[in-house]
């Protein structure tokens, strides 16, 4: 892990934040899975604000000076629908800092998916003490996905 070049606060998603959450989400997603995103930039900001917003607690990792957003945690407690660090800010400990967050969150178990071509996202999430316990490829995209669970031991 590198050193930030930036001090990073995290805290819950602000409408006005919408735009460059889901634009760092689609950067990131595309980077990680390697292909185009397959919904619009409006019909995802809309899922962003309209649904996910109403099902679950989002926290953005902002760069402090600029107040920009550069990686996002959407979790429900019980699972992490979403964990997205942009490209330009990996490796910083960012992510693990939003990981965690959602563990401290949970009632001491967690579940998210990650598709299986995303290797980095892989190792990072076992890195945290995720173990694989299934998969399939029902998925909007088509791609085999991992299933993955933690729990305090």
């Amino acid at each position: 892990m590198k050193s930030s070049p930036a001090k990073i606060s995290i805290d819950a998603l602000e409408m006005d934040d919408v735009e460059a959450v889901t634009e760092l989400w689609r950067v990131s997603m595309q980077r990680a899975i390697g292909i185009p995103p397959i919904h619009s930039f409006e019909s995802q900001a809309f899922f962003l604000r309209e649904i996910l917003a109403k099902n679950d607690l989002i926290y953005v990792a902002r760069e402090e000076k600029t107040h920009s957003p550069v990686a996002f945690l959407a979790t429900d407690g019980r699972e992490v629908s979403q964990l997205y660090v942009h490209p330009n800010w990996q490796s910083y400990g960012i992510g693990s800092q939003l990981l965690n967050l959602a563990k401290d969150i949970s009632q001491g178990s967690l579940r998210l998916r990650t598709f299986e071509v995303n290797e980095k996202a892989r190792r990072f999430y076992e890195r945290h003490g995720f173990v694989a316990i299934g998969g399939d490829c029902d998925n909007e995209e088509g791609l085999p996905d991992l299933l993955y669970a933690w729990k305090v031991s």
